[in-house]
C-alpha cells in the first residue's frame, strides 16, 4: 500500500500475487495431503496466483490463464477448474467490496461508439512491433541496472536507494500534469473516448457539440492536443527511465501498470496521428468508406488499449492471458482481434531480440532454482553422469538401526543437506527410505527433551524392532529413539541408467527437490534440483557457478 500510494512507478499485481501465494503456502500446511506433497502444494500456489491477478485487476479468467501461461510449470486439468473457482471467489469478494467506486468490477471500463476498421490492423501490428522493441529495451536496461546493483556498493544500502528513488520521482514528476497524476488515472484517461463532457487537453478538437446525443464528428486537433502530445512524450521518457531504476529496489513492486502506461502513451499518440491523417486526407482509398461520412471513424483510445497490450506483451512475453486480461480490464470484448494481432507481433519481435521475458530474466539474474518448462532438454546424458557424490566421495546417509543420537546430531551439524537417505547398514546399503532434515532434527530434539532415558548413546531406529545384536557397547542400556513416523518409505527413485531428459521432466512435473539414484536396490547417489540446473548450464556451455545462486 505504501509503495503504490507513494507515487513510485510500479504496479500492484506482483505484490498481490505474492501475498496470495504466501497465504496459499501457509494454508497448505494445515492439510497433510498438500503440505507433505510438493506437487499438490504447487497446485494450491497456481490457484493462489490466479486469485492474486483476479483481485489486482478484477480479471478472474485472465488470472487463471496468467497462472497457466506464466507461473505454473505443471498445470493439470483438475488444477484448471480449481484455479477458476478460486479466482471466481476472489472476484466475487472484490465485487462485493466495490473498490473502484462504480458498478463495474474492472479497473479501466471503456465503451466506444465505433467498431474498428479492417485497415487499422496495419497500425495495430505496428504498435505490436513497437511494443516488442520497447519491452526488449526495458528488459535489457533493467537487468543491466540490477546486475550493477548486485555487484557494486549500491546493493549494501537498500534503504538509501529507496529514499533517493522516491525523492527523485516526486521532484521530477510534479511539473508534468501527466506524471503528477496517479498512473492508473493516466491510463484510464488515455483509454477514454473524447466526448461532449471531456475537458482534458487531449480532447481539444475543433468540434461544435450542438446535440450531445449526436454522433461525434471527425475534426482537426486543436493546439492543446499537440501540446498534450509533447507532454505525453516527456511523460513516456520519464516513466520509462524511472521504472528501470524502480523495478528491483527493495519494495513490493509489480510491472503491469507501468507497462500498460508506456504502451497507452505510445498508442494514444499513434491514434491521434492516424485520426488526423483520416481528417486531412478523407479521400484516400483506405479512409474512403468509413471516414468519408464526416463521423469520427478513428478512436485514439482504442489505439491506447492496443499499445498497452503490446508493451505489456513485449515486457512479459504473455499472449493468451494478456489478451483476456486486457478485454477484462476494459470491457472491450469486440476488440479481441486487434489485441491478438498486437500481442503476437509484440511476442515475435521480443523473442527475436531476446529469449527471456522480464520474469525469466530476473530468475536467471538472481539464480533461483527454477526449471523452465518452455525449454526442452535435448541431450543424451544419464542420471549416473549427474548424481552426487562423484569421484569416490563418501555419500551421507543414515542407517536404519545402527546410528546413535550423537551420530545423528554430528551428521546434522557437519552437513547442510535438506534430507538424508536411509539404508539398511554400511555393509548393505540397500535403500529403506528418505528422511527430511527438519523432521529428523525435530524428532531427535523432542526425544531428548520429552522421553526419559534418551541420551547420546541411544539408538535411532527407523524400524519397529530392536536389532538382534547391539552394534555399540552400552547402546541397549539407553532408551532407543523410534523415528519410523518421520521416514518416507516411498521416495522418488531412478536408476543410474535413466536418461536425464526423463529426470528433468520428473523434476518439472512432480515439483521434486531431490531424487535418489539406485542400482538393483543399492543406493548409489542423489540428484538435487541444483544438480540438474548445474548440468543444464554445463550442457549449454555456460559456467554454472557464474549463473547459479549468485
Amino acid at each position: 500500500m505504501c509503495s503504490v500510494s507513494a507515487g513510485l512507478s510500479l504496479g500492484k499485481e506482483g505484490p498481490m500475487v505474492h501475498i496470495a501465494c504466501c497465504i496459499g503456502n501457509i494454508l497448505s500446511y494445515l492439510f497433510p495431503k498438500y503440505g507433505r506433497n510438493e506437487a499438490k502444494k504447487r497446485e494450491i500456489l497456481s490457484a493462489a496466483a490466479a486469485a492474486g491477478v483476479s483481485v489486482a485487476f478484477g480479471a478472474p479468467v485472465g488470472g487463471v490463464l496468467f497462472s497457466l501461461e506464466e507461473v505454473s510449470y505443471y498445470f493439470p486439468l483438475k488444477t484448471l477448474w480449481r484455479s477458476f473457482f478460486c479466482a471466481l471467489v476472489a472476484a466475487f469478494v472484490l465485487q462485493s467490496i466495490n473498490p473502484f467506486g462504480n458498478e463495474h468490477s474492472v479497473l479501466f471500463f471503456v465503451e466506444y461508439s465505433k467498431p474498428w476498421i479492417f485497415f487499422e490492423l496495419v497500425p495495430f501490428i505496428g504498435l505490436g512491433i513497437l511494443g516488442g522493441l520497447i519491452g526488449n529495451l526495458f528488459i535489457r536496461a533493467n537487468i543491466w541496472w540490477c546486475r550493477f546493483r548486485k555487484s557494486s556498493q549500491l546493493g549494501h544500502y537498500p534503504v538509501t536507494e529507496v529514499l533517493v528513488v522516491t525523492f527523485v520521482t516526486a521532484i521530477l514528476a510534479y511539473p508534468n500534469p501527466y506524471t503528477r497524476m496517479p498512473t492508473s488515472k493516466l491510463i484510464y484517461l488515455l483509454f477514454s473516448q473524447c466526448g461532449a463532457g471531456k475537458l482534458d487537453p487531449l480532447c481539444d478538437y475543433n468540434r461544435n457539440f450542438s446535440n450531445v446525443n449526436s454522433a461525434i464528428e471527425i475534426a482537426a486537433a486543436g493546439p492543446a492536443v499537440y501540446n498534450a502530445m509533447w507532454l505525453l512524450v516527456l511523460a513516456l521518457i520519464f516513466k520509462f527511465t524511472v521504472t528501470i531504476f524502480t523495478f528491483g529496489i527493495k519494495v513490493p513492486a509489480g510491472l503491469f501498470i507501468p507497462s500498460l502506461c508506456f504502451g497507452a502513451i505510445v498508442g494514444r499518440i499513434v491514434g491521434i496521428a492516424v485520426e488526423q491523417l483520416a481528417y486531412n486526407y478523407p479521400h484516400i482509398w483506405i479512409f474512403s468508406g468509413e471516414c468519408s461520412a464526416g463521423e469520427d471513424c478513428i478512436t485514439p483510445g482504442l489505439y491506447a488499449i492496443v499499445g498497452a497490450a503490446a508493451v505489456l506483451g513485449g515486457v512479459t512475453r504473455m499472449t493468451v492471458s494478456l489478451v483476456v486480461i486486457m478485454f477484462e480490464l476494459t470491457g472491450g470484448v469486440r476488440y479481441i482481434v486487434p489485441l491478438m494481432a498486437a500481442a503476437m507481433a509484440s511476442k515475435w519481435v521480443g523473442d527475436a531480440l531476446g529469449r527471456q521475458g522480464i520474469y525469466d530474466a530476473h530468475i536467471a539474474l538472481n539464480g533461483y532454482p527454477f526449471l523452465d518448462s518452455k525449454e526442452e532438454f535435448g541431450h543424451t546424458t544419464l542420471a549416473a553422469d549427474v548424481m552426487q557424490p562423484r569421484n569416490e566421495e563418501p555419500l551421507c546417509f543414515v542407517t536404519q538401526d545402527s546410528m546413535t543420537v550423537e551420530d545423528v546430531e554430528n551428521l546434522l551439524k557437519d552437513t547442510e543437506h535438506n534430507g538424508f537417505p536411509v539404508v539398511i547398514s554400511h555393509e548393505s546399503p540397500f535403500l529403506v527410505g528418505f528422511v527430511l532434515r527438519r523432521d529428523l532434527n525435530l524428532a531427535v530434539s523432542n526425544a531428548r527433551r520429552n522421553v526419559d532415558g534418551v541420551d547420546g548413546s541411544s539408538l535411532c531406529l527407523f524400524t519397529n524392532q530392536l536389532p538382534q545384536q547391539p552394534t555399540r557397547p552400552n547402546s541397549t542400556a539407553a532408551t532407543p529413539v523410534k523415528l519410523k513416523k518421520v521416514l518416507d518409505m516411498a521416495p522418488i527413485t531412478v536408476t543410474d541408467q535413466t536418461p536425464m531428459e526423463t529426470v528433468v521432466d520428473m523434476f518439472r512435473k512432480l515439483g521434486l527437490r531431490q531424487t535418489l539414484v539406485t542400482h538393483n536396490g543399492r543406493l548409489l547417489g542423489i540428484i538435487t534440483k541444483k544438480d540438474v540446473l548445474r548440468h543444464v548450464k554445463h550442457m549449454e556451455d555456460e559456467d554454472p557457478n557464474s549463473v547459479l545462486f549468485n
